[in-house]
């Protein structure tokens, strides 16, 4: 069974002026929609999914949106990105006609499509691009690429790779992309090795897995394993593994606790494993190790 948007929309005084039109691909589904708004015309709209939201026209008038219910209502929004669980509360006056396209998106083939482009977080944010004058440029791409999209939806004649590629386009215009991303740079930003170093000294003595820090920085697990290994000169597997060695090695010499215990204690699976990455790393086994060092000592 392919993607389903599970949208929850309470919404009043809307009505629909032409049939609705969905098309879905991979990972998406796109409607759009022809309504006219009656008095006191809003509602309230939540979804576990990521989402962009564009008028194809001009903004109706009146037209307000926040994301909180208390919060600061945003006027004339033209393309809105709203993240996964973000409720929208949406308000506008009597008799305006409008059309609008949904493009309901799968969280995870989307962060696949922006691996390396965007900033850990990013995806959580929510983005609304208004029409005023000031940001206008902003949006401007945007719209155009909606428009083609949303005629592929309605008219269709081109395959679903055009529509991706359109969609493709409209979210670096949106989230503002940049050509110089962190995908041109390969490796992870200072604050992302920060992030992976606090996060393993923090988790120690559990052992960690590369997974975990490839969410903790928005990256699948090949790709942070690629940067994490450009950033620091040692793949995070090896990088682990150290951390727990520097401790097994103080251990050792501050303590009489033996191999088993300090293995145990420091996150390797057993002692065999202990002696098997000592050995690599220092050229001899712990135990010859220790008595070598505290003979000198």
């Amino acid at each position: 069974m392919g993607f389903r948007p599970r949208m929850q929309a309470l919404t009043r005084a809307y009505r629909t002026l032409k049939p609705l039109c969905v098309r879905s691909w991979p990972g998406v589904v796109a409607d759009v929609w022809h309504v006219e708004s009656g008095a006191n015309a809003g509602g309230f709209y939540v979804s576990p999914d990521p989402r962009l939201f564009v008028l194809l026209g001009t903004p109706p008038k009146g037209l307000l949106l926040k994301t909180s219910e208390s919060g600061k209502a945003v006027s004339a929004v033209s393309i809105a990105y709203v993240p996964a669980g973000q409720p929208l509360w949406g308000a506008m006056g009597a008799g305006e006609r409008f059309s609008h396209l949904d493009l309901h998106l799968e969280a995870g083939p989307l962060q696949q499509r922006l691996i390396g482009l965007v900033s850990p977080g990013k995806l959580s944010e929510t983005v609304m691009l208004t029409s005023e004058p000031a940001s206008e440029g902003a949006g401007a791409g945007a719209r155009t690429l909606a428009r083609m999209l949303a005629d592929e939806v309605e008219r269709p004649s081109r395959p679903a790779m055009m529509l991706d590629g359109l969609l493709s386009a409209m979210l670096a215009e949106v989230l503002n992309l940049s050509s110089d991303g962190p995908e041109h740079h390969g490796g992870l930003s200072p604050r992302q090795v920060t992030a992976v170093r606090r996060f393993v000294s923090d988790a120690f003595p559990r052992r960690v897995t590369v997974s975990e820090l490839a969410e903790l920085c928005g990256l699948s697990e090949s790709w942070f394993s690629r940067a994490f290994r450009q950033s620091t000169g040692e793949a995070p597997q090896r990088f682990m593994a150290r951390q727990r060695l520097e401790v097994a090695m103080d251990l050792m010499l501050t303590t009489d606790r033996g191999l088993a215990d300090i293995a145990d204690a420091t996150g390797f699976a057993d002692q065999a494993h202990l002696t098997r990455i000592f050995r690599t790393a220092q050229g001899l086994p712990p135990s010859q190790w220790r008595r070598m060092r505290r003979g000198n000592d």
